[in-house]
């Protein structure tokens, strides 16, 4: 009985029980949808404070500002070359299990597609880097737009750390709200069972198993996929800079199933964040790595886009070239970084896509609609993995990070504290 009372086994009975209750009573989707989001906003209320707090807290009480530019363009170099991986798998996997062929396509319902179709036409990356500018910083963090909030934070940051000893008290107070906020996050985070259940109860309830037949080839490819990924590609990484994949993972497995519960990767931000500075990494990576992370670091979601248009093409018999494939590499790795924390952006972004290639029938989106909610849990957990990943690698590679107090939490398993929570692990 004490295992009940483990937050983890709280919210994997909460996603199992999710399961049965939107299988037996479909008519319980609206409620649980409504469980879900309010779940989901409770945690979005604290993202902007904390991401805030945490950066400038991290670059004006012990930043070195000429380390924050070598970590942010250190992170963008490494978001690229794993972006890249995770792109060159998802083609090579659908080249090769080709989950697309021997599906006819029918005219399916496509009034989402049209919807879709015009907000990708909307979409311009060069807008989406020229956004990141606030023009007004209080609309920024009341719609919790995560890039804009973050480019203010390092510039206040940095005018802090400028206002010398001056400046103490006011960091000193900071520090102080940003632990407010975690207790905050620490009697929300209480709650995670019931938003998982609320996740998985509307996902099966509105869209039912029915849907995952048709296309369950798409399905376990994609999966599949997002496994190889995470084992073999960041399992290298992780080996190389000589620290367990498989003792973080079991370090953050209270926020893996969150994710996977919520399909949202947004709703663990705040507490990976807490987590990993627990676990010894300073907060002037961590601030700087998760935010800007969940912009252009979406591995998830490249493997989905580039898996989604070969089995697109495969449907509609369209042999790409290898030229043809390049390209969309390269076009994904500027449109995948243009919808980011915009609703729906995985079909805006595949849509875009499919527009610029002019090879593909934008009216093949409808095949994916009914299934794309069953893989945004894969799509968010993928994500979601490969950023806490890039935190503790991008703190190794700079030296910061402290290894004995990192060995003791995430190895040995002592005090791990969770969003403010001491656990035994």
């Amino acid at each position: 009985m004490k295992y009940l009372k483990v937050l983890y086994v709280q919210v994997i009975i909460g996603i199992i029980a999710g399961i049965f209750v939107g299988w037996l009573f479909p008519g319980f989707a609206p409620a649980a949808q409504l469980i879900s989001e309010t779940f989901i906003n409770m945690i979005r209320m604290v993202i902007a404070p904390v991401i805030f707090l945490t950066i400038v807290s991290g670059i004006a009480g012990a930043g070195d500002l000429k380390k924050a530019g070598r970590i942010g363009g250190k992170a963008l170099v490494y978001f690229e070359i794993v972006t890249t991986a995770a792109l060159v798998i998802g083609l090579v996997v659908a080249n090769l299990l080709k989950p697309g062929a021997g599906i006819a396509y029918s005219n399916m319902p496509s009034d989402k597609v049209a919807q879709y179709t015009a907000q990708a036409k909307e979409l311009n990356w060069g807008e989406f880097f020229a956004h990141i500018v606030p023009s007004n910083i209080v609309e920024s963090f009341a719609k919790g737009d995560i890039l804009q909030v973050l480019f203010f934070s390092i510039l206040f940051g940095i005018g802090l750390k400028w206002l010398g000893s001056s400046g103490h008290s006011l960091l000193v107070n900071f520090e102080k709200i940003n632990k407010v906020l975690f207790n905050i996050l620490k009697m929300v985070m209480r709650l995670s069972p019931i938003g998982a259940f609320g996740g998985m109860a509307f996902t099966i309830g509105k869209f039912g198993f029915a849907s995952l037949v048709l296309l369950g080839k798409l399905m376990l490819c994609f999966y599949a996929t997002g496994l190889l990924f995470i084992f073999v590609v960041l399992n290298l990484v992780a080996h190389y800079y000589k620290f367990s994949l498989w003792k973080l993972l079991v370090y953050i497995k209270e926020e893996i199933l969150i994710v996977l519960g919520s399909s949202s990767s947004e709703v663990a931000l705040p507490s990976v964040m807490k987590k990993l500075v627990d676990a010894g990494c300073e907060k002037e990576v961590v601030g700087l790595i998760i935010p800007t992370g969940y912009s252009f670091n979406l591995d998830g979601t490249t493997i989905y886009l580039s898996m989604s248009i070969l089995f697109l093409a495969q449907v509609f018999a369209i042999d790409l070239s290898f030229g043809q494939q390049l390209s969309i590499i390269g076009i994904l790795l500027l449109t995948s970084k243009g919808a980011a924390g915009v609703t729906g952006s995985g079909f805006i972004v595949l849509a875009s896509t499919l527009t610029t290639l002019k090879v593909i029938p934008l009216e093949g989106l409808a095949l994916l609609i009914g299934v794309d909610r069953f893989m945004s849990e894969g799509r968010a957990l993928v994500n979601f993995i490969g950023n806490t990943v890039a935190t503790v690698v991008i703190a190794k590679s700079e030296n910061a990070i402290n290894e004995t107090t990192y060995k003791r939490v995430v190895i040995d398993g002592l005090l791990v504290e969770a969003a403010g929570q001491t656990l035994h692990a």
